[in-house]
């Protein structure tokens, strides 16, 4: 008989470039049970980097992409009506707890704050998720972890995580990478030589000094890697940074200008 988790197992190991001690402080907050909330920019690594320590621990993985039309019962479960009737279909969250996986909500911050309220329960010694609709108090598996992930940089007042439930996290800071270790990482990632990773980089670092001057954030990681990807695959690299680079992240003409005057430095 198929393993219901079976589909959610990280069989294959992604590719990570530990820049710190960020694997150990995962383990170790895994191994307490202790939730964790993953900062930084949009494209850093964080989603990466849940996924390779899943494949690590040996866990099952549930992913949630996060946005503002989640409500409670997306993330819970609710009755659904077939042929025989009603039956209780968990949630993603519920469906985690139950089992022992790590769930990870991703960008949780683009979910509604009354929808990230019913997490709380199981970030605490409780442990306990209640499926109200289901008059059922769930005591989470052991194996159970909850992960955030959130960027710092879109937080306002109307987007925000309440302090009542970034307190129940342990959290790590993620950032980009070091230029040699980010230029590895392209390599890898998009199959090109060194130095065309290392002017990819360098393109990088200068949309990242524009953030705040007519930039919300700097070219991220993920981004450099597309480029490289198309270069690779046989398209120009000022076509390729064009395309990745600079009309995905902004459509001020003047932002554009400076980034294709970035691009035409390096190629």
């Amino acid at each position: 008989m198929k393993d219901m988790l079976d589909e959610f197992r990280v069989t294959d190991a992604p590719f990570w470039r530990q820049t710190s001690d960020e694997v150990e402080l995962f383990t170790a907050a895994w191994d307490a049970r202790i939730p964790v909330m993953l900062k930084g920019p949009t494209g850093c690594g964080k989603t990466r980097f849940v996924e390779h320590m899943a494949w690590r621990l040996g866990r099952p993985l549930v992913t949630v992409a996060c946005n503002e039309d989640m409500t409670a019962s997306d993330l819970v479960g609710r009755y659904l009506l077939d042929a025989d009737g009603t039956r209780w279909q968990d949630g993603p969250l519920t469906f985690a707890a139950r089992h022992g996986a790590i769930c990870y909500l991703d960008e949780v911050v683009e979910a509604r704050q009354d929808t990230t309220v019913a997490i709380h329960p199981l970030t605490d010694d409780r442990r306990v998720l209640p499926l109200e609709k289901k008059g059922e108090l769930l005591q989470a598996h052991p194996d159970f972890l909850i992960v955030i992930s959130y960027n710092p940089g879109y937080q306002s007042l109307m987007k925000d995580l309440k302090q009542s439930t970034k307190q129940r996290f342990a959290a790590m800071n993620f950032t980009w990478p070091e230029g040699e270790t980010e230029a590895e990482i392209l390599a890898h990632e998009a199959g090109i030589d060194s130095e065309t990773a290392g002017k990819l980089v360098e393109i990088g670092a200068r949309s990242r000094n524009l953030k705040g001057h007519g930039l919300d954030e700097g070219v991220s990681t993920r981004m450099l890697i597309h480029a490289g990807r198309l270069i690779k695959g046989g398209i120009a690299p000022r076509a390729a940074c064009s395309m990745a680079l600079v009309n995905s992240i902004t459509d001020d003409p003047d932002m554009r200008d400076a980034l294709d005057a970035a691009v035409a430095t390096w190629f």
